[in-house]
């Protein structure tokens, strides 16, 4: 088939690598100049097949009080909010019960540990850097309160297959030796085995190279304008450049998946929550860490690629707002001083960053059909998106192939949300 994928961040780019492998004749549409420039381009680093949970979780409500009395949360909301973010507050705050964390982190996780092994399909098939390491992250915990929570998300990871283990803080300081300037403040954390580390551009950019190789065309500097339908199926895509034709359509573009998905009546709840990330060149390899350290109670990841240090973090509630925001790198900073104080050159060339993750208010991403015969998405991963898509894209291209897909795609399509599919009579 002749497929057209909307998008070229890290999960339109493997969608387009699994449907080409497959043998479809594939078109990638990119408004940037090149794959990767927006939410996959600065992200945390990490690969997080094990620590992979949804944020609406039973105690956010209460942390978010416990920030705000602070001031210093990780959570800032535009006192400006508009109707989009008051939607997904509420619709956030209904999953915030230990019954609905536990599914959707589930069904999170499902994707999350197909997705290794998609990812590790993607290596055996050619050799290439990203700047990839797999030596398991580290999520710390700073009082013992934290380690009897954190027995709720070990049970779910049981179920999984996924390893995890509780290590004490002399435990933490082998596994990561710079933190031992830390080492009298830590109670401890939960060290998953099988998580790997990496840069996604990077990886982007080598997936993008053997599309290219594999036939793939990328049609960059493209504004997609709209989505055509004639008799239930979409026509045609309209750009800035012309109509782009094909028998199957997948839309990846992230937190602007809702802004073209709703010309056609399909309303899907993906909220741009903005993020922030910060690079650093490593002043001393001993003093710095080896993979990625999650500090959960802060909600900052602290990743090693190559010679830097990546530092990503904070969720930002204003909407399509890209301005950089000084507090949020001030919030950055304290966290990478708190954990590795001596790991960093200081500078003022400090590689500052934001992207809108395209984020759910119950977690899992939205992958497959919609009431279009051959219209699929593969969007809404929020904080990861990097950790979720090679095996997004390899779902999607089995589902637009009409190859029986590997794992349920039970709870991560469009058919969980009641509100979600009232498509308008003039597009039917």
């Amino acid at each position: 088939m002749k497929v057209v994928v909307l998008g070229a961040g890290v999960i339109g780019t493997t969608s387009a690598y699994f449907l080409a492998k497959q043998g479809h004749e594939v078109t990638v549409i990119e408004r940037q100049n090149s794959v990767a420039m927006e939410t996959s381009h600065a992200n945390a680093g990490c690969l997080s097949y094990g620590f992979t949970s949804p944020w609406a979780g039973p105690g956010l409500p209460l942390s978010i009080l416990k920030w705000t009395l602070t001031g210093r949360s990780p959570l800032i909301i535009n006192p400006n909010m508009s109707i989009e973010t008051v939607k997904f507050l509420y619709r956030m705050y209904k999953n915030c019960n230990a019954r609905s964390y536990e599914v959707n982190k589930s069904r999170m996780l499902r994707i999350a540990k197909y997705s290794q092994k998609a990812l590790i399909e993607i290596e055996s098939d050619f050799d290439f850097n990203y700047e990839q390491r797999k030596q398991g992250s580290l999520q710390l915990f700073w009082d013992t309160k934290e380690i009897k929570k954190s027995n709720r998300d070990i049970a779910i990871l049981e179920k999984f297959n996924i390893k995890s283990e509780l290590l004490s803080t002399e435990d933490c300081v082998k596994t990561e030796p710079g933190l031992k300037y830390v080492k009298n403040k830590l109670a401890g954390g939960i060290h998953f085995k099988d998580d790997f580390t990496g840069n996604c551009f990077m990886f982007s950019n080598e997936i993008y190279k053997k599309c290219v190789e594999m036939g793939v065309t990328f049609e960059l500097n493209t504004d997609i304008k709209s989505i055509q339908i004639n008799n239930n199926m979409v026509s045609s895509v309209s750009t800035n450049r012309g109509e782009f034709n094909a028998d199957a359509y997948s839309v990846s573009l992230g937190s602007y998946s809702s802004r073209i998905l709703s010309k056609i009546g399909i309303q899907t709840p993906i909220y741009p929550v903005k993020g922030y990330s910060i690079t650093l060149p490593v002043l001393n390899d001993g003093d710095a860490p080896q993979s990625t350290i999650m500090d959960e109670k802060n909600k900052i990841a602290i990743t090693r690629l190559g010679d830097t240090i990546r530092v990503a973090g904070m969720a930002h509630l204003t909407d399509f707002d890209k301005n950089l925001r000084t507090k949020s790198l001030d919030s950055l900073m304290r966290g990478l001083d708190l954990i590795f104080p001596k790991s960093y050159v200081p500078s003022e060339d400090v590689q500052f960053w934001t992207g809108f993750r395209p984020s759910t208010p119950d977690g899992p991403p939205i992958i497959g059909p919609t009431p279009f015969a051959n219209l699929f998405l593969n969007t809404g991963h929020g904080t990861l998106g990097w950790t979720m898509s090679a095996g997004s894209g390899k779902l999607i291209a089995n589902l637009i192939s009409g190859i029986n897909p590997d794992i349920s795609t039970e709870g991560i399509d469009m058919s969980r949300y009641s509100f979600a599919n009232k498509i308008r009579k003039n597009h039917g």
